[in-house]
């Protein structure tokens, strides 16, 4: 048995949650953050409320930063990164660099949990108009905005009359080879929906969509509540360009419903950007030598029944480093990767 601590890499909800289910089995955890703060994107990209019970996000990755930071059997190490591994299971000598100064970390397994970075939407073409545009934004602006407990145009800093959503912006394309569904931004755009009707009641408030996606509970508690409750438009269609005239964007594409060409003007447009494997995942992967999955993910062993083993023995990953996940996903399979990853420093 290694008596070694285990490393997880990411201070996102899955590494917080992974440490904290390794500090509470008894083992210590090195957890390795490349920021110089813990929590992940939602406290990166200064996310306004969870999906989907509208919790304050702060306040809760707060609360699990406090208890991984507070438990003596974690040791956090910040503006870090892990640039090379040797040894073999069980036994695994970790470098990890800060700035210009570095150290050695014997380790008995290793929980890469490293997230995903948000598709830019300049990447895919400019129909969007997301760099042409003050008044084109992404989900992650409006969660900026939100935070505030505020949503004006940022061309102006008015209030807008009407906000569309435009959904799967770098999602299910194949063109650009994001051949996947980014699983929530269907219900954060809901979830934001119904926000920005809570500032802005008169506000309308639509959301363009090729299906959609809210799945469990999500489709009572966000799709229906936002329609029944606050009056979001859901439209089912395909946005083939935002143009503008005079102070309004023109949202042009395709009712799929009707069957018949759109033009609508809009004075904020909202794109829905999906989830990409983070350079933090691919550079992990390359450290570690993990091979990929057809998206490129870190590829899992066992299917649906083994969600947090790689091929590499020791080696284990949780989150949004194997696909896209929200924050229940990401919890989750911390908490199982610690599971898996303790007994395997107990078995070696």
């Amino acid at each position: 048995m290694s008596d070694n601590p285990i490393l997880v890499i990411g201070g996102g909800p899955a590494g917080l949650a992974a440490a904290k289910g390794i500090a509470d089995l008894g083992r210590k955890a090195v957890l390795v953050e490349k920021e110089e703060y813990l929590g992940g994107t939602p406290i990166k990209e200064k996310y306004a409320a969870l999906t989907p019970d509208f919790r304050d996000a702060e306040e809760a990755m707060g609360e699990m930063i406090k208890a991984v930071t507070d438990d003596g059997n974690v040791e956090v190490i910040t503006n870090s990164t892990v640039t090379s591994v040797e040894g073999s299971a069980g036994n695994m000598k970790v470098s990890v660099q800060n700035g210009g100064s570095g150290k050695t970390i014997d380790v008995s397994s290793v929980i890469v949990s490293t997230g995903f970075d948000h598709f830019d939407p300049g990447e895919e073409t400019q129909v969007y108009g997301y760099y042409e545009y003050d008044d084109v934004i992404t989900l992650t602006d409006a969660e900026k905005m939100l935070k505030e407990h505020k949503f004006v145009k940022p061309s102006s800093g008015e209030a807008p009359e009407s906000v569309c959503f435009i959904q799967c912006v770098g999602s299910r394309d194949r063109q650009i080879g994001n051949q996947w569904c980014s699983k929530v931004c269907c219900g954060i755009a809901s979830k934001d929906a119904m926000e920005i009707k809570q500032i802005l009641p008169d506000a309308k408030v639509f959301v363009f969509y090729i299906d959609l996606r809210a799945y469990g509970c999500w489709e009572d508690d966000l799709y229906w509540k936002a329609q029944e409750e606050y009056k979001v438009n859901y439209i089912k269609g395909i946005v083939t360009e935002i143009t503008k005239q005079g102070d309004k964007l023109i949202v042009k594409g395709e009712d799929t419903t009707m069957g018949r060409p759109m033009e609508i003007p809009m004075d904020v447009v909202v794109l829905s950007t999906g989830m990409e494997p983070s350079e933090g995942t691919k550079e992990m992967a390359g450290v570690f030598n993990l091979p990929l999955e057809s998206h490129g993910y870190i590829g899992t062993i066992g299917g649906p029944l083994n969600t947090v083993e790689t091929s590499v023995p020791g080696v284990f990953v949780a989150g949004a480093s194997t696909g896209p996940a929200d924050l229940e996903d990401s919890v989750s399979m911390g908490g199982n990767a610690a599971m898996k990853a303790c007994a395997f420093a107990m078995k070696n």
